[in-house]
């Protein structure tokens, strides 16, 4: 009886949600991969990319990807 108080529309919203959070949090793995596997970058500044990714997510990973050089993503 459950099943039958949640619309089509409901499941398809939660399918989506939850298919762009996995989304999400992938990208963010993606991320901090290749920020540590970068040799181009210092120490200092892969914990620099690391806190910004962490503490502002969105933003974080928006800059970053566009901030990444592009000859690195020859080698990717």
């Amino acid at each position: 009886m459950l099943l039958g108080d949640y619309p089509l529309l409901d499941v398809v919203w939660t399918m989506f949600i939850f298919f762009a959070w996995v989304i999400w949090v992938y990208l963010l793995v993606l991320v901090l991969a290749d920020n540590f596997r970068r040799h181009d970058q210092s120490g200092w500044a892969k914990a620099a990319w690391t806190l910004f990714v962490i503490f502002l997510p969105l933003v974080g990973v928006l800059v970053y990807m566009i901030a990444r050089p592009h000859e690195g993503l020859e080698t990717a």
